[in-house]
């Protein structure tokens, strides 16, 4: 759709996102909002009884089955303390095109690192408690200490 003065309105740029498109930042939502809730720790079970759903229609919104509506977007950045605007983060729309997805998988693969790690509980709370050290001189030792220990042969 274009304007009396013929530019391009929103309507017709983003009008052009495929399914899969529309899917993949479906994945990036769900995936910010079960990254927040690890990050608080905060249960499956907890967040929904807040919103009035099941666990598992939760699971579904953080693996992006399910869409989530924009009021229920607004119900968990304030169950989960954060701005709405979070849950895009990772979400790029370039010329009609999502480029989160892509650039996530190519991050990953350069780093030959599985792309859902950042899903892991375990990795969110090594990460938490890392940054939790007060000191960089005291981080820096405990990432040395890491890195020495992933290269001993098991």
């Amino acid at each position: 759709m274009r304007s009396k003065n013929g530019t391009t309105t929103t309507t017709e740029v983003y009008a052009g996102l495929t399914d899969e498109q529309l899917n993949a930042i479906d994945r990036a939502v769900g995936s910010q909002v079960r990254l927040r809730r690890i990050l608080l720790g905060l249960s499956q079970e907890a967040v929904s009884k807040v919103l009035g759903l099941t666990f598992q229609q939760l699971q579904k919104y953080e693996h992006g089955t399910n869409r989530i509506s924009g009021s229920r977007l607004f119900q968990l950045s304030l169950i989960l303390h954060c701005p709405v605007s979070f849950f895009f983060e990772t979400v790029e729309v370039e010329g009609g095109l999502v480029a989160a997805q892509r650039a996530h998988e190519a991050v990953a693969a350069a780093d030959e690192i599985p792309s859902d790690l950042m899903r892991k509980r375990k990795t969110v709370e090594l990460v938490r408690a890392f940054y939790a050290i007060e000191h960089v001189n005291e981080r820096n030792a405990v990432l040395a200490l890491l890195k020495t220990i992933a290269k001993a042969p098991a």
